[in-house]
């Protein structure tokens, strides 16, 4: 089981006599023999059966249909800063340690979803460091060499999963947590935009700032868990619907942002995987745009240098301070400490200051689709963070500490492997709600650049086409059948709006299909006929926010209306009036706009287009 992806669990239940209760129940033993410097807490016998009972009640709720589960019986772990009811809290400090009468409202999604939380695991104390070292439970090693740190502050999850014992886990990001230990563990680690996923239920670092976050072996399995984990939570004050103007994907002119000076510390290795890691976007299509990073730089200061550390202390100063609690490790104290120190004058100056940073940092994303970074600069033993603990966390933050500030989404991914084997990481940036673009990118980098699972050395599957069941909020499913498909003249009035490719699928064979006279650049058109035929379709998600504009570009006899499709499905879809067919080519035996368009390139020996 270890090693297992969320679709070889899924498959295990689906096509043997396998069942949660027993193969959960194994992997729960396997684990409490486990490193305890990895788990701070693994299921005990009634926090298990308590679980099961509840899949059981949701699958006969479900009438009996698994896949109506999205996660059903998939195990997960959780950073032991999010409460489950009935699951002590620790925040990885004994004397901070309670009982949580809620469960978080993040967790509880993915348990509706099917999912089987079987531990809690270790983090740098109060999620305050990017090193997986300022534990008393343990440093959390790192499973390439052990050496080396594993990153934090969401360690133990990250670790969790890179052994292969969960296929994926929640860690939590406020300034790189969820993104650093997933480029030392050869992971995917998603970062949402900020209130995408509640918070509730988190021990805060800095409240106005934290996000959950996930670790996967691949981009498919982590966008899964982000299908479950998003949605507006009403109770979390810093929680924010989704827009309906959020893109699905980016255009294929892709063009990245990288630093113009990147700083690197002397590590000239990583230096160069990232520039190998540029080549891979490069041969991808990208165009890579280098940018002067002062302004992310100077955000990023603000965090840890700034009044921001104010929310640490709000959240757990007064505990810390009174000297009572057990296990307090002294320099997270110390960061804490400082936090008391800030006065609203000085909150309010960084405040201004962080306003004319994003004014510039918005200005430099209008000249790319994302950003491209290394994920870290660098890559430390834990006797070079035991020498120098504050200065090399910081280092380790370059490229991460800014963007929740700026309020962005960002996406950790796979980089190339150092001579010694360690891994190393790149992630993805770009504005708040760009959440599902950053994931279609990540596919198309794990489709051209494939890595191990993890720490694990066995390959990844192939990605598995991702064709939402449902539509995705706040967007409309379009089916197109001619000069917007892709690759065709219009296409680029969906990619500019930010809509994207789904599959490729055909109508009812209900349809007649018409090559209309007189259109430039050539349109089809689309009739409902008794007497006709299965015609080729692309499906696009288009935002709700996107739509009108879209549809004002259509000219007559063209419109939009509902189609079925060869499974039944109903979607919005051009259609034509029935007075253009008297003057129009009747072309339903192509069965498709892209075969006729290439019989007349043949016919003419032009590209068809």
């Amino acid at each position: 089981m270890y090693g297992w992806m969320i679709n070889d669990w899924l498959a295990a239940y689906r096509d043997g006599p396998a069942t949660p209760q027993v193969l959960v129940g194994e992997l729960v033993e396997q684990l409490r023999r486990g490193d305890p410097a990895i788990w701070i807490a693994v299921a005990n016998d009634s926090q298990l059966a308590r679980q099961l009972a509840q899949l059981a009640e949701r699958l006969v709720a479900a009438g009996g249909a698994q896949e109506a589960l999205p996660l059903y019986g998939v195990p997960f772990a959780i950073k032991d800063n999010i409460d489950v009811a009935g699951w002590q809290t620790t925040a990885a400090c004994p004397g901070f340690a309670r009982e949580a009468e809620q469960t978080a409202a993040g967790v509880q999604r993915l348990m509706e979803a099917g999912a089987i939380l079987v531990g809690k695991t270790n983090l740098d104390q109060f999620a305050t460091g990017l090193v997986g070292t300022r534990s008393p439970y343990g440093a959390v090693r790192n499973p390439f060499h052990p050496e080396f740190i594993s990153g934090g502050s969401s360690s133990g999850s990250a670790v969790a999963v890179a052994l292969g014992q969960v296929p994926f886990a929640l860690g939590t990001d406020t300034a790189g947590s969820g993104r650093v230990p997933a480029g030392f563990n050869n992971l995917v680690g998603l970062k949402p935009t900020r209130g995408a996923a509640s918070v509730r239920g988190v021990v805060p670092a800095c409240r106005s700032l934290d996000c959950l976050s996930v670790f996967a072996l691949d981009v498919g399995d982590a966008e899964t868990v982000a299908g479950q984990l998003y949605g507006f939570d009403p109770e979390d004050e810093y929680a924010r619907p989704w827009p309906d103007t959020a893109p699905r994907a980016f255009g294929a002119a892709l063009r990245l942002g990288v630093p113009q000076s990147p700083a690197w510390f002397g590590d000239t290795e990583a230096a160069a995987c990232f520039e190998q890691a540029c080549d891979g976007w490069r041969a991808l299509g990208a165009t890579l745009v280098p940018l002067d990073f002062s302004a992310f730089h100077d955000a990023a200061a603000l965090l840890y240098h700034g009044p921001w550390l104010a929310e640490r202390h709000v959240a757990v100063g007064d505990l810390v301070a009174e000297g009572g609690l057990e296990g307090v490790d002294p320099i997270v104290a110390s960061i804490i400490a400082s936090g008391g120190q800030s006065s609203a004058t000085d909150y309010f100056r960084a405040e201004y200051a962080l306003a004319g940073l994003k004014r510039k940092a918005d200005a430099l994303m209008a000249q790319v689709d994302a950003l491209l970074v290394p994920t870290t600069p660098s890559h430390y033993r834990l006797r070079d963070i035991e020498a120098e603990p504050v200065e090399l966390n910081t280092r380790l933050g370059t490229y991460t500490n800014f963007v929740n500030l700026l309020d962005m989404a960002a996406l950790a991914l796979p980089g190339a492997i150092r001579h010694s084997g360690l891994p190393t990481g790149i992630t993805l940036i770009a504005p708040a709600w760009s959440d599902a673009a950053l994931l279609e990118l990540g596919r198309r980098w794990q489709t051209a650049q494939p890595w191990p699972r993890g720490a694990t050395g066995q390959a990844l599957p192939p990605l598995v086409s991702s064709v939402p069941v449902t539509v995705p909020q706040g967007c409309v499913r379009l089916a197109v059948v001619g000069a917007h498909l892709s690759g065709m003249p219009l296409n680029g009035q969906l990619i500019e709006r930010g809509a994207a490719f789904v599959e490729r699928t055909t109508t009812a064979p209900e349809y007649r299909f018409y090559a209309l006279a007189g259109t430039v650049p050539p349109k089809p058109g689309l009739l409902r006929d008794a007497e006709g035929a299965a015609i080729e379709v692309e499906l696009w998600d288009v935002p709700v926010g996107a739509f009108g504009s879209f549809v004002a570009l259509i000219p007559a006899p063209l419109g939009i209306g509902t189609l079925r499709l060869a499974d039944g499905r109903e979607v919005k879809g051009f259609i034509c009036e029935g007075w253009a067919r008297d003057d129009a080519l009747d072309i339903t035996s192509f069965g498709g706009w892209r075969r006729y368009m290439a019989s007349v390139a043949s016919a003419t020996g032009q590209t068809a287009e």
